[in-house]
């Protein structure tokens, strides 16, 4: 009798799992999305009965479509969305006002129309190379703060540099400073209770982004904030790929951890205000009343005014489930076929879909001088094996693959020609492109890009560049691990 009863439970479970994981592989085949990863998908799901459903709840599901997260209610949303159109219907009407940047307006359009980002002119910028160099200039920035500091970090952990930087912000929030922090509910998962509760004790506003409680996470757990942003008194800005941790200050077992961060003074960074405002909107479902010191400098100019000093122009790039498009995607992609000498790549981990795969081959093919620097250790196994199963395809088309030494390289970095150059907090890999909250800066000037090439350079001269036949020997126990790294790439 007990067998019996045991026999009709199992029956009934495999017929549940069976339904629903037919209606899981029809809703991923009705969606059209890319065919690798739907294939990877219903791979899953036929050889992991049961668990294959419980993986896919949980990071499978698309909601881009859905709009999971949506601000359309938000002024600030809004007001991105009406000076996008202001600044791209003046453009149309008064192209010459575009002078150098005539080469580049199918990716300008292109930001303007599908993440509604307008073209900013800023007085300076200035780059860091390590983790170190970052926190230590946020650090010094936060220190001058009068009015309101913003900071957003997926990681920030509960160490040494944690608790420098926490120290920090209790220190300003006492002295009447609107301190504001945003990091995610999984990269910053370590963050003890009592940590965040002395924070807010300080009069510190602490925000969890997608809060994930264990056991029962939600299905949102696959979907991260990623961005990295900083905002001081609105009239200063940080970006890039540097978390609050001390591997990024102090290394650690892969040695010094290299990354790119950018520091801005201009207009871009009402840009990352606006960023900001919208992430705390998601998850206060509150708004902060749009005010001069949030945003002491013009939101918008016309491109073509009368200006004293250099201006660089740069347009900031936020994506994620919160977009109808998957705008970062687009703009590498946008970016990689618009080269015409070369194009220099840095990120570390390379899972790349077909699109931006194939138009990377391509401009190898049409002898585009493309490189592309990789970590040669990776903090994540299994991302490293992926990102080594692209390699020979990508040498067989001319592409040269050059693998970084000297620590562990967290850049995320393309630059064009020497005329454009992408900083932000997206890797070049399907994560960013469709399921993180991501932010970058395309920057349209030729300094800019040729600090930034100049230090590719300089760090190429340092690493190993692969040789394509002694690729072709290396181990086949390796091999095989890239293989099947290759398979769940696009589930990573």
């Amino acid at each position: 009798m007990l067998n019996s009863g045991w026999q009709i439970i199992s029956a009934v479970l495999y017929i549940m799992n069976l339904f629903l994981a037919v209606y899981a592989a029809t809703s991923m085949i009705m969606r059209r999305q890319d065919p690798v990863k739907t294939l990877s998908w219903v791979t899953v799901l036929i050889l992991l009965p049961y668990f294959g459903l419980v993986l896919y709840f949980f990071f499978g599901m698309h909601y881009r479509k859905k709009r999971l997260y949506s601000f359309k209610g938000d002024a600030e949303y809004r007001y991105r969305k009406e000076t996008s159109a202001q600044q791209r219907e003046f453009i149309i009407n008064n192209p010459q006002v575009l002078g150098d940047l005539q080469p580049y307006q199918k990716i300008i359009f292109q930001n303007l129309r599908n993440s509604y980002t307008i073209v900013e002119e800023n007085t300076s910028i200035e780059f860091y190379f390590t983790g170190k160099e970052a926190l230590d200039s946020m650090y010094s920035s936060i220190e001058e703060a009068r009015s309101h500091i913003h900071l957003q970090s997926y990681i920030f952990e509960q160490d040494r540099t944690g608790e420098r930087f926490a120290e920090l912000l209790k220190k300003k929030a006492r002295e009447g400073v609107e301190v504001r922090v945003i990091y995610d509910g999984v990269g910053s998962i370590s963050l003890k209770k009592e940590f965040v509760q002395q924070m807010e004790q300080a009069g510190v506003e602490m925000l969890c982004f997608a809060k994930v409680t264990l056991p029962m996470p939600t299905s949102k757990v696959n979907y991260r904030n990623h961005r990295k942003i900083l905002v001081v008194d609105g009239r200063t800005g940080f970006l890039g790929g540097v978390n609050i941790a001390d591997r990024y200050y102090y290394g650690n077992e892969l040695g010094e951890w290299h990354d790119t961060h950018m520091k801005v003074t201009g207009e871009t960074v009402a840009s990352l205000q606006t960023s900001f405002f919208l992430d705390r909107y998601f998850i206060l479902n509150r708004k902060i009343r749009r005010r001069k010191k949030y945003y002491p400098h013009p939101d918008i100019e016309k491109i073509g005014a009368e200006q004293t000093g250099k201006k660089i122009a740069v347009q900031t790039v936020a994506s994620g489930p919160d977009s109808n498009w998957s705008s970062i995607m687009q703009c590498f992609f946008s970016a990689i076929t618009l080269a015409r000498k070369h194009i220099y790549i840095v990120s570390p981990y390379f899972t790349p879909n077909e699109s931006i795969l194939n138009a990377i081959k391509i401009a190898a093919l049409g002898n585009i001088d493309v490189r592309i620097m990789l970590p040669d250790k990776s903090d994540t196994l299994l991302a490293h094996y992926s990102t080594m199963s692209y390699v020979s395809e990508l040498m067989e088309a001319g592409v040269k693959i050059y693998l970084f030494k000297k620590g562990f390289n967290h850049s995320k970095v393309v630059s064009i020609d020497g005329e454009v150059s992408i900083v932000g907090s997206a890797n070049m890999d399907m994560r960013s492109f469709e399921h993180n909250f991501e932010i970058l800066s395309v920057i349209y000037d030729k300094d800019c890009t040729g600090t930034i090439e100049d230090r590719f350079l300089s760090e190429a001269s340092a690493c190993v560049q692969l040789n394509r036949h002694k690729w072709g020997k290396r181990d086949k126990r390796q091999k095989v691990a890239e293989s099947i790294a290759r398979l769940c790439s696009p589930l990573l």
